[in-house]
């Protein structure tokens, strides 16, 4: 009798597969989600865990409770990943939206996933007595509004530190014309975090110096992070 196969797999091997996480925190069910790439990525962030640019292993997503009111917004996230299995160094996102409503894309090797919550949203050039989510001087606690837009991004090529940052850049403008086109006035929220991933230079290998919109990779990376944003916005936000 001959044995039965699985299929055979279609389409390229993502670069961007998270791992979706669940846990009881605060009395609620709470989710993440995790990527663990493993060595051999440059990561550049605006994330209240492992921010800047350096060598990265995994990237975590955590949803909070609304009305999260720890001091140690860091600490949390980096022993969330430890529980979870994750070692190294990495990035920590943070978000009260639900994160397993995340949105995903991919457009010619650049992949993106992106979780939306814009219930606290406004530009971010908004006039001074109308700004929101800055806390006053003598606040010390840290708390995350259940309006956030999170965005992570996989390149499978090495981008310079110039490039990088522009990556960043690139991403904003992407979720901006996202929101937008989804008919929300808005440029985002208070609290909106993003972390590229690139491949880490090897020797005799190109580096990209650009990843503006009209950049091979940047231009790629656009199109991605648009896609998903949109698929991550709840459903009345969209027209």
């Amino acid at each position: 009798m001959p044995a039965l196969l699985p299929p055979p797999r279609t389409g390229a091997a993502r670069l961007l597969d998270p791992e979706h996480l669940t846990r009881v925190e605060d009395g609620e069910r709470l989710h993440a989600l995790l990527w663990r790439p493993g060595p051999g990525w440059r990561m550049v962030s605006s994330a209240v865990l492992g921010g800047g640019i350096a060598e990265r292993a995994w990237v975590l997503n955590a949803q909070v409770a609304h009305g999260y009111r720890r001091t140690d917004p860091a600490r949390h996230l980096a022993g969330l990943a430890r529980a979870a299995g994750a070692r190294g160094p990495g990035v920590g996102l943070m978000t009260a939206a639900d994160v397993s409503a995340h949105g995903r894309a991919r457009d010619g090797g650049a992949e993106a996933v992106a979780t939306a919550g814009v219930s606290v949203r406004g530009w971010a050039a908004a006039p001074h007595e109308c700004a929101t989510g800055a806390a006053p001087p003598e606040r010390t606690t840290w708390a995350a509004p259940p309006g956030t837009v999170n965005i992570v991004v996989a390149l499978p090529v090495a981008l310079s530190d110039a490039a990088l940052v522009n990556a960043v850049m690139t991403a904003t403008e992407a979720k901006v014309q996202a929101l937008l086109d989804a008919g929300l006035d808005c440029s985002g929220t208070p609290t909106d975090a993003v972390c590229v991933a690139a491949r880490a230079p090897r020797d005799g290998a190109d580096v990209h110096a650009f990843a503006g919109p009209r950049s091979e990779w940047g231009a790629r990376l656009a199109r991605a992070v648009h896609r998903a944003v949109r698929a991550a916005l709840p459903a009345v936000a969209h027209p």
